[in-house]
């Protein structure tokens, strides 16, 4: 019984059909349909009840789920014990938001090399719902992200309240200008918009970067406003062109921390990398955590 066959079966069941199955793994129809068919081949009997609509689970697929869930967890352990044996060799996959990158993962990746000097650091940055997606497929085994994160499957350990800001042009006009924001998925996108809504923003349309410093030079010459971590403001190239507004604390303060798997297994680089965060972060006077 291939692990493929069970993942792509997780995944029909999870996503609700052949097509959106097929999205999800990034393949096609036909590969997600014969792959089931050999697991039925396999097993000698049908998973799924099949409709013009999409698909139901038959009563040997309930079962089949229960193991086939089991299954890929202890694969994944056990990848995760080869790729990091002894904790100190191997590679560490991170994830973090672009801004939280650029203010605090240096300092720490440095504490964890130091401490862990045969681990190999692998980086990429995205938003936080797309380092979410990516930690519960288990592409990444860490990532740092705009909190509270609620799931079953993760821990959520918060290392720093991050403070968000508003931001314009020097002399600009909020009111009157666009909002300037990264793309869906971001934590900071979604505080931007609720209080676009909460001040009564003339202007609701948006604009869309990939960048922070994209976003802030577009901000100082006055094509729009943002929010943004007062750090990355502070420390930006445009920081002169720019002025800050303090935002009430339901929508400035962001718990920011590292989600892993709830049931991986423990590793000591994870706890290296928090507490470097928590120590770089302190030095940097940014806001205690609560």
């Amino acid at each position: 019984m291939e692990l493929l066959a069970l993942r792509t079966f997780q995944t029909v069941v999870e996503e609700g059909g052949i097509l959106a199955a097929s999205r999800k793994l990034n393949t096609v129809q036909s590969n997600v349909t014969s792959r089931i068919r050999r697991l039925e081949e396999e097993l000698g009997t049908e998973l799924f009840f099949r409709n013009g609509r999409g698909v139901a689970l038959a009563p040997s697929g309930r079962v089949l789920l229960d193991y086939a869930r089991r299954m890929l967890l202890l694969e994944r352990e056990t990848s995760a014990a080869v790729r990091l044996a002894g904790d100190s060799v191997g590679e560490l996959r991170i994830g973090a938001m672009e801004t939280f990158a650029a203010l605090h993962l240096p300092a720490a990746l440095k504490a964890v090399r130091a401490e862990h000097p045969r681990l190999e650091l692998r980086v990429e940055t995205d938003s936080s719902a797309s380092l979410v997606d990516k930690v519960l497929a288990h592409r990444l085994d860490c990532a740092m992200v705009a909190g509270p994160v609620e799931h079953v499957d993760l821990r959520f350990d918060p290392l720093v309240v991050e403070e968000l800001v508003q931001v314009c042009a020097a002399g600009g006009d909020p009111v009157a200008l666009p909002l300037i924001l990264f793309r869906e998925g971001c934590a900071y996108r979604t505080r931007a918009l609720a209080w676009q809504r909460a001040i009564g923003h003339a202007v609701a349309d948006a604009m869309e970067f990939g960048t922070l410093e994209g976003i802030l030079g577009c901000v100082s010459v006055g094509l729009g406003w943002t929010l943004m971590p007062r750090r990355v403001v502070e420390q930006s190239a445009h920081a002169g062109d720019l002025t800050i507004h303090t935002l009430p604390d339901e929508i400035g303060l962001v718990p920011t921390g590292l989600i892993s798997l709830r049931d991986a297994p423990p590793l000591a680089a994870l706890q290296t990398l928090g507490r470097a965060v928590a120590e770089a972060t302190r030095a940097g006077d940014s806001i205690p955590r609560a």
